[in-house]
């Protein structure tokens, strides 16, 4: 049962993913250029990620409980700045509005129900979220530097050109303050959830 529903999990992810890359791609007209365009967003890095750590657990192989926690939590991630800064700017029609239903949405809840059922219980030590908050930091690095180099930044809480980088840094410094506030939330759920594997078996 976790093997096939990391599958279910995979299965959710990588059309989503088919989709809006087919979709960026009718609008770039060029493979390359479609991709540097999709890795600037968050929503596409995590979900691959989720995609492959998903279809690795799915054919049996093993990823630590520090690996699915931190990516438990970053999807999670996705799907809140999603719904409380991102939804609604834009009207999503076709093939753009299943990405969103898929990559925004299905997955996160998809990825944090595998956890709480199938990844290994009560293995999260509390200095995780120190390390997980790694992740989006260095995103954030990321983008900013390419969105010096072309003037182009993914989201607009993190616009530099519109917000000035005091603005953008509280923003910053707050989404990453408030992942390492789920961290510990996510720790101390694994401490006494009564579900998932007995032992650290991926």
């Amino acid at each position: 049962m976790r093997n096939l529903a990391a599958a279910l999990v995979a299965i959710i992810c990588w059309p989503g993913l088919a989709i809006q890359f087919s979709d960026t791609y009718a609008n770039q007209h060029h493979v390359t250029t479609t991709l540097w365009v999709l890795v600037r967003f968050l929503t596409v890095l995590t979900n691959l990620l989720v995609a492959l750590v998903m279809t690795s657990v799915a054919i049996g192989r093993r990823a630590s409980p520090e690996l699915l926690g931190g990516l438990t939590l970053s999807i999670v991630l996705v799907g809140a700045v999603y719904y409380g800064l991102l939804q609604g700017l834009h009207h999503l029609i076709g093939p753009a509005q299943v990405a969103n239903l898929l990559l925004h949405r299905a997955s996160p809840i998809a990825m944090t129900l595998w956890w709480l059922f199938f990844a290994p219980r009560a293995r999260l030590k509390w200095n995780a979220p120190w390390l997980w908050v790694a992740y989006p930091v260095v995103y954030f690095i990321y983008v900013l530097a390419r969105g010096q180099i072309d003037g182009r930044y993914p989201y607009p809480f993190i616009d530099v050109g519109h917000l000035g980088w005091v603005q953008v840094a509280m923003n910053s410094g707050g989404i990453a303050l408030a992942f390492v506030l789920a961290g510990f939330l996510l720790v101390w759920i694994d401490s006494w959830r009564p579900l998932g594997s007995p032992r650290a078996n991926g």
